[in-house]
Protein backbone atom coordinates (compact mmCIF):
# COMPACT_ATOMS: atom_id res chain seq x y z
CA UNK A 1 0.00 0.00 0.00
CA UNK A 2 1.22 3.50 -0.83
CA UNK A 3 2.71 5.13 2.32
CA UNK A 4 0.76 8.33 1.62
CA UNK A 5 -2.46 6.32 1.36
CA UNK A 6 -1.57 4.58 4.61
CA UNK A 7 -1.16 7.97 6.30
CA UNK A 8 -4.52 9.13 4.98
CA UNK A 9 -6.31 5.96 6.10
CA UNK A 10 -4.74 6.42 9.54
CA UNK A 11 -5.97 10.02 9.62
CA UNK A 12 -9.47 8.82 8.71
CA UNK A 13 -9.36 6.42 11.65
CA UNK A 14 -8.24 9.24 13.94
CA UNK A 15 -10.94 11.58 12.60
CA UNK A 16 -13.72 9.31 13.87
CA UNK A 17 -13.39 10.53 17.49
CA UNK A 18 -13.69 14.23 16.58
CA UNK A 19 -16.77 13.41 14.48
CA UNK A 20 -18.43 11.89 17.55
CA UNK A 21 -17.38 14.99 19.48
CA UNK A 22 -19.03 17.16 16.81
CA UNK A 23 -22.23 15.15 17.23
CA UNK A 24 -22.15 15.76 20.98
CA UNK A 25 -21.51 19.47 20.47
CA UNK A 26 -24.40 19.69 18.00
CA UNK A 27 -26.67 18.05 20.58
CA UNK A 28 -25.52 20.58 23.18
CA UNK A 29 -26.15 23.47 20.77
CA UNK A 30 -29.65 22.10 20.17
CA UNK A 31 -30.32 21.98 23.93
CA UNK A 32 -28.97 25.50 24.38
CA UNK A 33 -31.08 26.76 21.49
CA UNK A 34 -34.18 25.18 23.04
CA UNK A 35 -33.46 26.89 26.37
CA UNK A 36 -32.97 30.19 24.58
CA UNK A 37 -36.33 29.75 22.87
CA UNK A 38 -38.04 29.06 26.18
CA UNK A 39 -36.46 32.14 27.75
CA UNK A 40 -37.63 34.29 24.83
CA UNK A 41 -41.15 32.85 25.11
CA UNK A 42 -41.22 33.54 28.83
CA UNK A 43 -40.01 37.10 28.29
CA UNK A 44 -42.89 37.67 25.84
CA UNK A 45 -45.40 36.42 28.42
CA UNK A 46 -43.98 38.69 31.12
CA UNK A 47 -43.87 41.69 28.78
CA UNK A 48 -47.50 41.09 27.81
CA UNK A 49 -48.41 40.95 31.48
CA UNK A 50 -46.60 44.27 31.98
CA UNK A 51 -48.58 45.81 29.10
CA UNK A 52 -51.82 44.63 30.71
CA UNK A 53 -50.63 46.47 33.83
CA UNK A 54 -52.03 44.06 36.31
CA UNK A 55 -51.80 45.77 39.71
CA UNK A 56 -48.94 44.79 41.96
CA UNK A 57 -47.09 42.82 39.31
CA UNK A 58 -45.05 45.58 37.62
CA UNK A 59 -42.06 45.40 39.97
CA UNK A 60 -42.01 41.59 39.99
CA UNK A 61 -42.28 41.56 36.19
CA UNK A 62 -39.38 44.02 35.80
CA UNK A 63 -37.24 41.87 38.10
CA UNK A 64 -38.11 38.77 36.10
CA UNK A 65 -37.36 40.55 32.79
CA UNK A 66 -33.93 41.54 34.14
CA UNK A 67 -33.28 37.93 35.17
CA UNK A 68 -34.41 36.64 31.78
CA UNK A 69 -32.04 39.09 30.08
CA UNK A 70 -29.12 37.78 32.17
CA UNK A 71 -30.09 34.23 31.30
CA UNK A 72 -30.37 35.14 27.61
CA UNK A 73 -26.86 36.58 27.61
CA UNK A 74 -25.47 33.48 29.34
CA UNK A 75 -27.14 31.13 26.86
CA UNK A 76 -26.04 33.26 23.92
CA UNK A 77 -22.40 33.14 25.04
CA UNK A 78 -22.71 29.41 25.78
CA UNK A 79 -23.94 28.87 22.21
CA UNK A 80 -21.09 31.02 20.92
CA UNK A 81 -18.54 28.92 22.84
CA UNK A 82 -20.09 25.64 21.68
CA UNK A 83 -20.07 26.76 18.04
CA UNK A 84 -16.48 27.99 18.43
CA UNK A 85 -15.58 24.59 19.86
CA UNK A 86 -17.22 22.82 16.92
CA UNK A 87 -15.38 25.03 14.43
CA UNK A 88 -12.07 24.32 16.16
CA UNK A 89 -12.76 20.57 16.10
CA UNK A 90 -13.40 20.90 12.35
CA UNK A 91 -10.04 22.64 12.04
CA UNK A 92 -8.42 19.75 13.95
CA UNK A 93 -9.80 17.27 11.41
CA UNK A 94 -8.82 19.50 8.48
CA UNK A 95 -5.34 20.01 9.93
CA UNK A 96 -4.83 16.28 10.34
CA UNK A 97 -5.80 15.67 6.72
CA UNK A 98 -3.70 18.56 5.42
CA UNK A 99 -0.70 17.29 7.35
CA UNK A 100 -1.11 13.82 5.88
CA UNK A 101 -1.75 15.07 2.33
CA UNK A 102 1.10 17.58 2.31
CA UNK A 103 3.46 15.38 4.28
CA UNK A 104 4.13 18.00 6.98
CA UNK A 105 4.04 17.60 10.72
CA UNK A 106 1.13 19.63 12.05
CA UNK A 107 0.86 17.65 15.30
CA UNK A 108 1.65 20.66 17.51
CA UNK A 109 -0.77 22.90 15.65
CA UNK A 110 -3.51 20.29 15.69
CA UNK A 111 -2.98 19.67 19.41
CA UNK A 112 -3.07 23.41 20.13
CA UNK A 113 -6.31 23.86 18.19
CA UNK A 114 -7.82 20.83 19.98
CA UNK A 115 -6.90 22.35 23.35
CA UNK A 116 -8.62 25.55 22.20
CA UNK A 117 -11.71 23.52 21.28
CA UNK A 118 -11.79 21.95 24.74
CA UNK A 119 -11.33 25.33 26.45
CA UNK A 120 -14.23 26.74 24.41
CA UNK A 121 -16.34 23.72 25.35
CA UNK A 122 -15.47 24.11 29.04
CA UNK A 123 -16.45 27.78 28.84
CA UNK A 124 -19.74 26.96 27.12
CA UNK A 125 -20.64 24.27 29.63
CA UNK A 126 -19.74 26.59 32.52
CA UNK A 127 -22.00 29.31 31.12
CA UNK A 128 -24.76 26.75 30.66
CA UNK A 129 -24.37 25.61 34.27
CA UNK A 130 -24.60 29.21 35.46
CA UNK A 131 -27.77 29.78 33.43
CA UNK A 132 -29.36 26.64 34.86
CA UNK A 133 -28.44 27.80 38.36
CA UNK A 134 -30.09 31.18 37.75
CA UNK A 135 -33.19 29.50 36.32
CA UNK A 136 -33.56 27.15 39.27
CA UNK A 137 -32.81 29.83 41.86
CA UNK A 138 -35.36 32.19 40.33
CA UNK A 139 -38.01 29.49 40.01
CA UNK A 140 -37.55 28.54 43.67
CA UNK A 141 -37.78 32.21 44.64
CA UNK A 142 -41.10 32.72 42.81
CA UNK A 143 -42.74 29.74 44.48
CA UNK A 144 -42.66 31.39 47.93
Amino acid sequence: MNPNLTDISHVIQLAVAPVFLLTAIATLINALNTRLGRIVDRRRVVQERMRAREPGEAEAAETEIANLQRRTRLIYFAIFCAVLSALLVCLVVAGAFLGALLGIDLARSVATVFIGAMLAMISGLSLFLREVYLAVRTAAHHRH
